[in-house]
């Protein structure tokens, strides 16, 4: 059971969230003026960082992106930390 939590984004929370992603980025995000200063934009971060680590530490990826992601960020690229075993 341990190892299924810990195998990334396959768990239902882990699909939910990134079923919301997607919305956003198909719904909302078109609506909204580019401001993401790094690459992968914040939210395909987030779906990558879900996927790869889960609902929980992907989330808490997440938000500390978006704590970085401001005007007086330099930006640049920021790809999703690998998953350590």
């Amino acid at each position: 059971m341990k190892d299924r939590l810990r195998s990334g984004g396959t768990g239902v929370g882990a699909r939910i969230l990134i079923g919301l992603l997607r919305f956003y980025r198909s719904a909302i995000s078109p609506l909204l003026p580019p401001l993401c200063r790094f690459e992968p934009s914040c939210s395909c971060y987030s779906i990558e960082a879900i996927q790869q680590h889960g609902a929980f530490r992907g989330s808490w990826l997440t938000m500390t992106r978006l704590l970085r992601c401001h005007p007086f960020s330099k930006g640049g690229f920021d790809p999703v930390p690998i998953k350590e075993d």
